[in-house]
């Protein structure tokens, strides 16, 4: 009998959600799972996806030394690239995997960088075996309703308070 995949959700204004994700990601990996990310916000180097690709992860992401939009003054909704996440997810959608990443999915729903049917059908209607985990600061109420999962990340003091920028190998 074939396993029915969840449906994770880790979202809010807490750290951890990608690191979450990431880690589940592994898990898969080291259990022969075909993994398959999509990371809609985040290029440059990040360090725990060299390792992933090594170990079989096909990751589809921004563009090298992209900031992260919230890094991005520029940005908002009017500087996003339209759907520029479309081409991407269809491209991450054409790999068999066990796992399916969509790491900040809403913030792609809610900046609308990618086609939110595409976005919503492979969700709601992806394989019966397919594991899914999205991330997000502000989950659409179809993503909360459709969790198997649902895991608020609540930030209670965070470094960037005190000045503290990000750190290779911590933060990113």
């Amino acid at each position: 009998m074939m396993e029915q995949g969840l449906l994770h959700l880790y979202w809010g204004d807490g750290k951890g959600k990608t690191t979450a994700a990431m880690g589940l990601a592994l898990r898969a990996l080291g259990s022969g799972k075909r993994v398959v990310i999509v990371q809609f916000l985040k290029g440059g180097q990040s360090g725990e996806i060299p390792l992933l690709a090594q170990l079989g992860a096909k990751i589809f992401r921004g563009k090298g030394g992209q900031k992260f939009v919230f890094q991005d003054e520029r940005s908002g909704k009017g500087r996003c690239p339209g759907r520029a996440g479309t081409k991407t997810m269809t491209a991450a959608l054409a790999e068999p995997a066990d796992l399916l990443i969509l790491d900040e999915a809403g913030s792609a729903w809610e900046l609308d960088m990618v086609d939110k049917d595409l976005l919503r059908r492979a969700v709601l209607e992806r394989p019966a075996a397919q594991e899914c985990v999205l991330t997000a600061h502000k989950a659409p109420q179809w993503m909360l309703d459709a969790a198997d999962y649902s895991t608020e990340m609540k930030c209670r003091r965070h470094p960037y308070q005190k000045g503290i920028k990000a750190r290779k190998g911590i933060e990113y």
